[in-house]
């Protein structure tokens, strides 16, 4: 499966976390959009409507676990999808920014 590393990932990615509603709230990258693991399947289209057609789609998690699932699941749908090794935990190790809805800084749970 197709995988890359927190730092790797460019700060205009296209990143789809897939992390629960009390995960995401917590803190999470500015800018990516949530569809939660439970509900990847009933809100497919919103990753349709909104992912780059000619881009790649960056799924996080909290470790890697989930966002494996949905990258495999994407890859075989056709998209160019990468699971990001190490989820939100390695992200926030990085010093990448994590936010809450409001932009105030969060913290991965």
């Amino acid at each position: 499966m197709p995988t890359v590393q927190v730092t790797d990932v460019k700060d205009d990615a296209f990143l789809l976390d897939v992390r629960e509603d009390d995960e995401w709230q917590a803190g999470h990258a500015e800018g990516a959009l949530h569809i939660p693991l439970s509900d990847f399947v009933a809100r497919y289209g919103e990753l349709t409507e909104a992912a780059p057609q000619d881009g790649r789609v960056h799924v996080i998690c909290r470790s890697g676990g989930r966002s494996a699932q949905v990258t495999m699941y994407l890859v075989q749908q056709g998209i160019d999808a990468v699971n990001v090794d190490g989820g939100m935990q390695d992200w926030q190790r990085a010093g990448r920014p994590v936010v809450t809805d409001d932009g105030t800084p969060g913290f991965v749970v």
